[in-house]
Formats: C-alpha cells, structure tokens, sequence
C-alpha cells in the first residue's frame, strides 16, 4: 500500500485533498452541544382533560394509556404526572440504546389502539406526543409597561403571534408557554340550573351546537336553471367571540314562544384558560416566558442565533410597550467551553511545531508531519457527522489529545527517510521505498496498539459509555486516518 502511493504522489495528495474538503464540509454540518447526550431516551405524551380533576384524569385517561404504553421495545420505566387544571403527562424513558424514532413511532401506534377508550373531550382535545428534551436552549420573557397588556393579555398574544414563530425556527424541538391564553369563562349557577330543569349536560350541548363553524351551502350552484345569472357562498354566523354571544346561546326554547338563554342561568366573563397554571415574574413584575427547547441533533449555537433573529424581526411589530428578554440562553455557555477548547486545540498545534523544529532542526522535516494534522483531524469531523456525533466538549478534547498522536508515524518515516539518504546516498524516491519498506509493518503495529487503546471506551455501557463513546472513538479514527 505504502509503495502504491509513493509512486503515486499526485494521487496520495488528491486523497489528502479530498478528505480535508470532505471533512471541511462536515464542520458546517455537525450539531454543536456542550456535551454529549447521555440522557436516556425519553417520549412525552402531553394529555388535556377540561374540567378534570387530577383523580378524574389519572383514572379515565392516564391509566388507559399506561396499560397500552407497557411492553413497548426498550421501555425502562414511564412517569405520569396529573394537575387540578386537567393537564397531565407521560414520560416514558427507554434504554440508551433506543433509537427514539422508532420509539416515538411505536408510541404513536399504541396511543392509536388506547384512544378508543379516552373521554370524548380528551379526544377533541388531542393527546401530543414528542421527544423529550430535558433542558431548555433558552427562556424568552415578554413583559409590558402597558397597563391595558396584564400577564393574560401577553400570554394570548404570544401564543397567537410569536410562539408559532419560534416553532417554525429550524432546529427548534418544542416551545412552551409559560404563561395563560384568553377563553370565555362560563360559571354555571346550580340553582338557577334547578329552577329551569337543566343539567350542566344540556349547557355542554348547547354550546357545541351552537358554536361551531359549519358549511352552509350556497345558492344558485350546478346545475344552474335557465337564465340564472348569479351564484352565491352562504356565510352565516359559526364561531361565536363576545360575552353578548356566548350569552344568547338558547339553551331551551318553550311552546309559549319564550327561550332559556345562557345568560338566565351563568355568569359569563372573557378571563384565562387556566388560574392555577404556571406564572412567570421579570424583575418583580408579572410576565410572560417561552422556554425553547433544542430539536434531536440540531445545532444549538445556530438554532439560538435563529431564534434571536426572528425575535428582532418580530419586535417591530408588538404591541405598545411590549418586549421581549431572553435571560436565560445555554448557547452562551456552549459557545465558550467550545471557543476554550478550540483555542486549546491551536494551542497544542503550535507547540507540537515547535517541539518538533527543536528536535528535528530543519523546517521541511518538520513541515510533513505537520501536514498530517489538518488531514487527519478534518477527516474525523466527516467520520462524526456520519456516526450521528456532535461537536462538543469531548471529542475536540479528543483531537487535542490526537495531535501528538498523530504526528508520531510522520516524523518516525522523515526520521527513517533521512537516515537512508545520509547513510547510503540514494536519492529521495529510492530511499522512500526503501525506509518504508523497513517500517511499515512496525508503523501499522503501533497504530492498532494506540487503537486497542481506545476502542474498548467505545463500548462501555451505561451512562458512562454514552459520555465516553464519542471521546474515544474521535482518537481511534484520528489515528487510523493519520496511518
């Protein structure tokens, strides 16, 4: 092999060549994370149940699930967790070895076969399913110097105009609002109900009949009779958005001509969603956050620059006195432990140049071996970006680790290139072949030796395997492509 290349140096550079725009091109591509992802696996059902108490839901809707949810493929353990505003939710937490596509496939699946036997409500509502991120890539907080804007009024705008947005970011996982939407507050009085013979049921009803967007028709479509001249969409009233509205729902209409309103019977009031859910505080002031969390193998660097700039594209257009914070963004911490590690990786370059000049006493006998350092480390960027790895913490403290690993086969073939010339005089191609004919074998055996090193870290299992996996396969790959 050694000789194919020798007499091919227009080829070997090629190869060279290649493997570093190869390489170069994976750097663009590569996610970009603190560490390593260690935390198993995890899917998230997120359930809604209007009305519910925390009993009625782990009951009638969680325990259902749970029994379709177990014997799922990898499956550790599952949590649930159940509130008094009827919200509830699923952790299902699976082997680190679990590939969570397939999990949350499989988890869609079951859910299909158990929501047959959910409350009709809890269907209309619909059951998310998402892969869990624990941590949060950022927080951003809106809060307002408007008095007409309270912390309800920031919640129903943001959930309507700026967390779409965020979502559609790319890299983005989920976002979460921490904070209250506007809805129309019914409060039923039961004595009332009493006197007109109703049940909360027939209120339920009467409010699902009769506030309901429906297709209407339309008048003079096909087939057209002779000598029509228009056709016309029918629109007529369907969702209904004031207190006056929701007030004249006809609950019950008598033979006297006379009607039973929903006004006659509640107090009807435009208020929050939820009073007992999540609330957010800036600086002592009443507030309303989104916690953006990171996407499966996205960038978190480029996913929060994103997220910044769609909040300046979006801040124009708020409201008044609106703005927004983010007071919390891990990327910053990120960005410095991987500039640290990179200007450490530099670092190590320029002293194992150094080193080498000291000893070596000549430029271009130190020049090849340094040549192999941009070769070999930009091919282990190609080598992790198919593996499925990231740039983190880790594995570019692998590569400053490899740097004098590297180097090593380079400078022992200059070493043995040189003696052969001094010692027999023969010119530079000859006495190529010649050195690496007397030591290749000897440069392959080192090369699995540093090797039989490190891959055994690749396969501990467990939470310290998946920390380690990409450190130790980062230098044996350095060291195969440096070979």
């Amino acid at each position: 092999m050694a000789q194919f290349f020798i007499d091919r140096p227009i080829f070997a550079w090629v190869i060279a060549l290649f493997i570093a725009v190869i390489g170069g091109v994976a750097v663009t591509q590569l996610p970009i994370s603190q560490y390593p992802p260690v935390a198993p696996p995890s899917i998230v059902l997120s359930v809604t149940y209007p009305g519910a108490s925390a009993q009625t839901l782990e009951d009638s809707v969680i325990s259902v699930i749970e029994r379709e949810m177990n014997g799922s493929p990898g499956l550790i353990y599952m949590e649930a967790v159940t509130q008094s505003d009827g919200t509830g939710s699923i952790t299902l937490s699976y082997d680190p070895s679990t590939n969570p596509d397939l999990a949350q496939v499989d988890v869609q699946n079951r859910l299909a076969r158990a929501t047959p036997r959910l409350p009709q409500a809890v269907i209309q509502q619909g059951v998310r399913v998402d892969k869990a991120n624990p941590n949060f890539l950022l927080f951003i907080i809106m809060s307002s110097s408007n008095p007409a804007f309270d912390p309800i009024a920031l919640g129903d705008y943001a959930s309507r105009n700026v967390l779409p947005e965020i979502q559609r970011v790319p890299g983005v996982g989920q976002g979460l609002l921490f904070g209250t939407e506007r809805a129309m507050r019914i409060w039923l009085d039961p004595a009332k109900l009493v006197g007109f013979k109703l049940a909360p049921a027939d209120v339920n009803a009467a409010i699902q009949a009769q506030n309901a967007q429906v297709s209407s028709g339309s008048i003079g479509d096909l087939p057209n009779v002779p000598g029509q001249q228009v056709a016309a969409t029918v629109v007529v009233r369907g969702q209904l958005s004031s207190v006056e509205q929701f007030g004249n729902i006809v609950l019950r209409a008598n033979a006297d001509g006379s009607s039973v309103k929903l006004k006659d019977v509640a107090r009807i009031e435009l208020g929050a969603d939820s009073y007992t859910g999540r609330s957010t505080r800036l600086n002592g002031k009443p507030s309303m956050g989104i916690g953006v969390q990171l996407a499966p193998s996205a960038n978190a660097l480029q996913t929060a620059k994103l997220v910044k700039a769609k909040l300046n594209e979006l801040a124009p257009y708020f409201p008044a006195g609106v703005k927004a914070n983010i007071p919390y963004d891990s990327s910053l911490f990120i960005d410095i432990s991987i500039s640290q590690v990179v200007e450490t990786l530099i670092e190590a370059v320029v002293l194992v140049f150094i080193v080498m000049f000291v000893f070596l006493q000549n430029i271009r006998y130190t020049l090849i071996p340094t040549l192999v350092v941009p070769v070999a480390l930009l091919g282990s960027f190609a080598t992790l970006l198919a593996l499925g790895f990231s740039i983190n913490v880790l594995t570019m403290f692998g590569m400053v680790l490899v740097i004098g690993i590297v180097v090593d086969d380079a400078i022992v073939v200059v070493e043995n290139v040189e003696r052969v010339m001094s010692e027999e005089g023969l010119p530079p191609l000859k006495a190529t072949r010649k050195a690496m004919g007397q030591i290749s074998s000897a440069i392959i055996g080192v090369t699995v030796v540093l090797i039989s090193v490190f891959v055994p870290l690749a396969f501990i299992t467990g939470l310290t395997g998946q920390f380690y996996k990409q450190f130790a396969r980062t230098i044996a790959i350095s060291t195969v492509i440096s070979a």
